[in-house]
């Protein structure tokens, strides 16, 4: 039976410079985690540690009770999916060729062309966020929001059970932002474990299960939405006055924000 993510006493350090500390939470299957908090928080920080991308000074990371920072890149790669704020690359690849990438973890050494199941699940990927059309286009002459688009159908291409998104909504219209939110949540609903860093508020409020909320590095909040966007702690992390209002169709926390008097 599937555990989820565990996350225990993170701490990292950059030189004498502690960037995150002591930080501890857990991502159930079936559900959407979103990690908040102002710019500089330690959001981008905490999702490239727990991918062994940034190291740890103290702590622990397991999925399904196994370490993942023991595993190889390769192994962790076909069950994990990382998406980054930017997927900028200056190769002359297509958009469906960056897709692709998505199934190097599964492909042998000696596989000289792509197995037609690997095609299958590309054109899948592709399909799921609306960007078939642009399978022969160059990624690099792709908008922001087309690039952002081909790097999460690039992740979808790994069927991962651990998928982690880091801002999945930028460069994303509002249309474009819910349809992605959309595709993610139904992801969870499928068994999935997905972790997402979320800059707006209301998305978060709308689609993330549970809520965790750095600040200086720190963890000060997690728990759902209505537990932890409270206009205490928006004023305390984001210095802002709030106004928790519901919203009308799902009832969720939708937030009002102005600068305090």
């Amino acid at each position: 039976m599937s555990t989820g993510l565990r996350i225990a006493d993170i701490t990292v350090r950059l030189g004498s410079q502690t960037i995150l500390s002591d930080i501890a939470l857990t991502a159930a299957p079936g559900t959407v985690t979103g990690l908040i908090g102002p710019n500089g928080a330690g959001k981008s920080t905490l999702m490239r540690a727990m991918l062994g991308l940034t190291p740890l000074a103290s702590g622990t990371v397991t999925f399904d009770d196994t370490d993942l920072l023991a595993m190889t890149r390769r192994s962790r790669a076909q069950f994990t999916a990382f998406v980054e704020q930017s997927g900028a690359t200056d190769a002359r690849l297509t958009a469906r060729e960056v897709v692709m990438l998505g199934r190097i973890p599964f492909q042998s050494v000696w596989q000289a062309t792509p197995a037609p199941a690997d095609g299958a699940q590309v054109d899948a990927a592709l399909a799921e966020v609306a960007m078939a059309p642009f399978v022969d286009r160059l990624y690099h002459t792709l908008s922001g929001g087309e690039q952002q688009r081909i790097q999460i159908a690039r992740a979808l291409a790994q069927q991962p059970r651990l998928l982690i998104l880091d801002e999945p909504t930028n460069h994303l219209d509002v249309h474009a932002q819910l349809t992605t939110l959309d595709l993610l949540q139904r992801r969870a609903q499928a068994g999935a474990t997905v972790l997402l860093a979320l800059h707006d508020l209301n998305l978060a409020a709308a689609f993330c299960d549970s809520l965790v909320v750095l600040h200086h590095g720190r963890q000060v909040a997690f728990g759902t939405p209505e537990q932890v966007l409270t206009p205490a702690l928006l004023r305390q992390v984001y210095e802002v006055d709030a106004t928790l209002l519901r919203h009308p169709g799902s009832g969720r926390p939708l937030i009002a924000y102005d600068l305090p008097a």
